[in-house]
């Protein structure tokens, strides 16, 4: 068996149930997961955990992330600052694929206010599972950093 990706996963208050459970979700799947935070349900902002979750997928530490707020709008705004990021907002296992397939995005961005947390764990399961395609698509990721 080929070891799974390791993970890194944030959310804000409005997150935070929704990450704790698909903290459970990756962790049974056998995914390697750091988690940073927020730790409970109190008012927090969200670029800061949005930050750390986006540096360190940048970095490589990562091959993948996590981030969760009420919206999913803040913290793609956010991780999106990084030059190394292309975070999606997904709300839809197929809106998931296409992120992976056509945009090689490296963060899934969950709004829990607008979804189930049964269709969040099978959005991240999907991004997770899905390799980029390359090809045509390839020519396009490239274009998308400033330089």
């Amino acid at each position: 068996m080929t070891a799974k990706k390791a993970i890194a996963i944030g959310g804000d208050h409005a997150g935070f149930e929704y990450k704790a459970a698909l903290v459970r979700f990756l962790e049974d799947e056998g995914y390697a997961v750091k988690d940073f935070g927020t730790y409970t349900n109190d008012s927090a902002d969200y670029p800061d955990f949005a930050h750390p979750v986006a540096e360190a997928v940048e970095r490589g530490e990562f091959e993948r992330g996590v981030l969760v707020c009420g919206s999913a709008n803040g913290v793609a705004i956010t991780a999106n600052k990084h030059q190394g990021i292309r975070a999606a907002i997904c709300w839809q296992e197929a809106l998931a694929v296409l992120s992976r397939q056509h945009n090689d995005a490296n963060i899934v961005c969950i709004p829990a206010r607008f979804i189930d947390v049964e269709l969040a764990k099978a959005v991240v399961g999907k991004f997770l599972t899905t390799d980029f395609e390359g090809g045509r698509h390839a020519n396009r990721v490239e274009k998308i950093a400033c330089h």
